[in-house]
């Protein structure tokens, strides 16, 4: 009911919307993921690598003081131990599996908060492929730990001047990239956005996340869903990955937290799900902030990895048909949540995985629930951010 049909649609959501030019390349993809994917070959590499280059299964950890505060068996499932700090490489090497197969030779990407473009930089040195990150120039200033550590993994950065100079931007640059090299050029995208196959291929690989749980879950609390899923979304790879095995399991409670950064109602907000309309970005049929003559209104979070002006299509069908309660969670409600997981848990996570954080205060839970909530990243490429509120 939730999965993408054959043309890449969720409900009315999804689908490929594509210049001419890129028609053959997104054509071979299509005809080409699922056959690959599902083959042995590919799963026995793909789990090798994420078992032993990764350090996969993540752990689920029981946050017992978190729990106390708010009422509810909270688990935390630990994304943010990932090898690069992130869930973003359980999607990228994948993809660089795929088109190693394909015989891809380039590889080009794009990044907000440069989780995903350390991520790909990291595959990219580890299958020796040449690498282009496009990155907006205001996401460069405000996430250089990663800028540096994508140089030193041997990619080329390129800063991207256009609009707010954010995700939206790199997106579009590396877009016009593909357009112009669509032969030998594999675009890793790094979330569950862009024209299909993307969205369900990337949360297809993100999926680990939430079979681990129900193993996981079965060893701790001898039954294998929870009461409640929590995940931050943008695009939305870590939330699909979180719920993607849950989507038909009416008992569990599925909530994803937005940026509304400055306020939903601001005017500076990134709350997509609540302000969105209808409309096709990035080659999508999906929610998106947009003028009403459709011009895409700026998006802004103080998180780079959710500063994106539209939703992943499964995000918007889930939304739309009420299988997911979206909650919009500011800038300040996320840096409060981040000093408190830190300081209850010794913990720091990602700025994107603390609007997760941020959305617990605003749940009703009981003593018996089971929850859990995927700490998507860590907070190392955020210091700087969280030590300007802490010298406030």
């Amino acid at each position: 009911m939730y999965q993408a049909n054959e043309q890449g649609f969720y409900g009315e959501f999804g689908g490929a919307y594509i210049p001419e030019i890129l028609y053959s390349c997104v054509l071979e993809l299509q005809q080409t993921y699922l056959q690959v994917i599902e083959s042995k070959e590919f799963q026995t590499e793909y789990h090798e690598l994420l078992r032993d280059y990764v350090g996969r299964p993540s752990p689920l950890y029981h946050a017992k003081r978190l729990s106390e505060r708010y009422g509810a068996k909270i688990y935390l499932k630990r994304e943010d131990l990932n090898h690069t700090g992130a869930h973003k490489i359980n999607n990228t090497i994948g993809q660089i599996l795929l088109a190693k197969h394909m015989g891809k030779t380039r590889i080009i990407a794009e990044t907000g908060a440069g989780q995903h473009g350390v991520a790909t930089a990291t595959v990219c040195a580890l299958m020796n492929l040449p690498c282009v990150v496009y990155m907006g120039k205001l996401d460069v200033e405000r996430q250089q730990p990663n800028v540096k550590k994508m140089e030193m993994l041997g990619a080329t950065v390129v800063p991207v001047t256009s609009g707010n100079m954010t995700l939206k931007d790199a997106t579009n640059e590396a877009i016009r990239d593909w357009c112009s090299h669509p032969s030998d050029t594999f675009y890793i995208i790094g979330s569950t956005v862009g024209p299909h196959p993307y969205p369900d291929m990337v949360a297809r690989l993100q999926s680990v996340i939430s079979a681990e749980v129900k193993e996981q879950l079965q060893e701790k609390e001898g039954r294998s869903h929870p009461d409640y899923l929590m995940a931050c979304v943008g695009g939305g790879s870590n939330a699909a990955g979180t719920v993607y095995h849950y989507l038909d399991d009416n008992r569990v409670k599925i909530t994803l937290a937005e940026a509304a950064g400055k306020g939903v109602d601001s005017g500076e907000s990134a709350a997509t799900i609540h302000l969105g309309t209808e409309g096709i970005i990035h080659g999508s049929r999906t929610l998106l902030m947009q003028t009403p003559d459709g011009q895409i209104v700026e998006p802004y979070s103080i998180s780079a990895g959710l500063d994106y002006p539209g939703i992943g299509p499964l995000h918007a069908h889930l939304a739309r048909s009420g299988r997911a309660q979206i909650l919009a969670v500011d800038d300040d409600e996320a840096i409060r949540a981040a000093f408190e997981l830190t300081q209850l848990e010794g913990i720091i996570p990602a700025l994107e995985s603390s609007h997760a954080l941020g959305a617990l205060p605003k749940m009703k839970f009981k003593a018996s629930d089971v929850v859990v909530l995927t700490l998507s990243g860590r907070g190392d490429k955020d210091m700087d951010t969280y030590l300007r509120y802490f010298n406030r």
